[in-house]
């Protein structure tokens, strides 16, 4: 999916016609020359038309006289984040993404995205929301206005700022609703498909009826949930863990007004006085490598957590990745409330 036409220009066109579409561009000046099955051939900036003219080339030539034949690029599900954050901190601010063909199926531009993560996500919205009834009588939960917009569309935006561009939305309660809401994602340069739920399957289950996942890595997320969590943080931390699955957690302090006395056989041994003891929930959350996916049951219901159990029972590494920033889960009317009023103070 071509999330920008306009950085496009076809092979033997006259360099008058390449030189109106920069203009247009302005802090964006970039082209990239492609054939007519959008197969890139090189790039095209204001720099490469300026050697040209001082080589000799005229306003009579085509683009093919001036273009750098040697672009940057990235392959659709087989790059590096590594290659991305390198691209990045040395200014490649547009980068064209291919498939294995050669053809440009994206283009980025890290002066809207924060980065370009290998990763596909699975929103899951297929739950009845029964405790903020009566507000999900006719509408889904995921649906639902935080602010300005849905508070599925806040997890849908945020994990497009970080160059996730493949989404799957789980669906069961008025499924029709969240399809006719974002159809195939085109109006926002993403790709989204939906996988029914025809039967409850929980946290985890609808993710064995995808099979065409694009990258080797799977975020998995409820979608009510409110966040802004660093994505690329969480995925280098995933992969310096050298983890089957990450998930993300959410810090708990707990403060113990008394003394605590840990005892042997009856005796004191030691005691803290007045004791903090900080404890670590499940967030819904998860970074799981694709390959561990293979373990999954197929189309039954079958929970996150079990899925953990699971890898742990097969000696299978999970990392906890602590969250520093904002988080709250919209299950009841008392957080759907807080909600409304945080995303008026909080960094998204």
């Amino acid at each position: 999916m071509i999330s920008s036409k306009k950085h496009l220009i076809r092979t033997n066109s006259p360099i008058k016609a390449a030189l109106s579409q920069l203009d247009e561009l302005a802090a964006d000046a970039i082209l990239f020359v492609v054939d007519e099955n959008d197969k890139l051939i090189g790039s095209l900036t204001d720099g490469d038309v300026r050697r040209g003219f001082l080589k000799g080339r005229t306003l009579e030539d085509n683009v093919d006289c001036f273009i750098h034949p040697h672009p940057k690029f990235l392959i659709k599900g087989a790059y590096n984040i590594d290659d991305v954050i390198d691209y990045r901190n040395k200014s490649f601010k547009i980068i064209p993404v291919l498939n294995s063909s050669g053809e440009i199926v994206n283009i980025i531009n890290f002066r809207f995205l924060k980065s370009y993560l290998p990763v596909d996500a699975v929103l899951m919205a297929g739950g009845r929301g029964e405790r903020l009834k009566p507000l999900t009588d006719s509408t889904p939960k995921p649906l639902l206005q935080i602010g300005d917009k849905p508070i599925i569309e806040h997890n849908v935006d945020r994990l497009a700022s970080y160059g996730i561009d493949d989404i799957w939305i789980s669906v069961r309660y008025l499924g029709e609703q969240l399809e006719a809401y974002f159809n195939n994602g085109h109006h926002k340069q993403i790709n989204v498909k939906y996988v029914w739920e025809n039967e409850p399957l929980g946290t985890l289950g609808a993710v064995s009826k995808i099979t065409d996942f694009q990258h080797d890595y799977i975020l998995v997320s409820n979608s009510d949930i409110l966040t802004n969590l660093d994505y690329e943080d969480f995925f280098l931390d995933f992969i310096k863990s050298g983890a089957a699955l990450s998930v993300v957690t959410i810090p708990y302090s707990v403060n113990i007004p008394y003394a605590v006395l840990e005892t042997s056989n009856g005796h004191v041994v030691s005691f803290k006085e007045k004791p903090t003891y900080t404890y670590y929930s499940n967030g819904g959350i998860y970074l799981i490598k694709k390959e561990a996916l293979d373990m999954l049951p197929k189309n039954q219901f079958y929970n996150a957590t079990d899925f953990m159990e699971l890898l742990i029972s097969n000696n299978m590494k999970i990392n906890s990745y602590p969250l520093r920033g904002y988080w709250l889960d919209i299950g009841k009317p008392e957080d759907y409330k807080k909600a409304q009023e945080d995303i008026h103070h909080i960094k998204f």
